[in-house]
């Protein structure tokens, strides 16, 4: 088992910047891929960051290309999402997630490929 902790949401003005933190505990951490999704309220999950095993490789979607980017830290069991020019749209809850099935040059970006998951936390863009 893995615990995940998400902290670093808040209130933000459109084109501000925040930093989202995910701590874990538990397994060896750096044997998990991890991703950033969000979920507004009566929408699907979607998929916004994932990052590898050793963080050498990253993916993100579309709509966040160029204004976010994921990282971690092994040695602090720790990963990221620096989001900046955040939107008003981009108001919902975000979640992080892990997976250990491998191989380590893995990213996926699919919400049923994760089998851990943080309780989110709230992101707020004013506009």
């Amino acid at each position: 088992q893995v615990q995940l902790v998400e902290s670093g949401g808040g209130l933000v003005q459109a084109g501000g910047s925040l930093r989202l933190s995910c701590a874990a505990s538990g397994r060896t951490f750096s044997r998990f891929a991890m991703g950033w999704f969000r979920q507004a309220p009566g929408k699907e999950r979607e998929f916004v960051a994932a990052i590898n095993w050793s963080g050498s490789r990253t993916l993100y979607a579309e709509s966040v290309k160029g204004r976010f980017t994921i990282s971690r830290d092994n040695a602090k069991n720790t990963v990221y999402l620096q989001m900046n020019s955040l939107k008003p749209e981009e108001t919902t809850v975000y979640y992080c997630a892990g997976e250990s099935k491998g191989p380590f040059y893995v990213v996926r970006v699919g919400v049923a490929d994760y089998d851990y998951w943080g309780q989110g936390t709230q992101v707020t863009v004013s506009s």
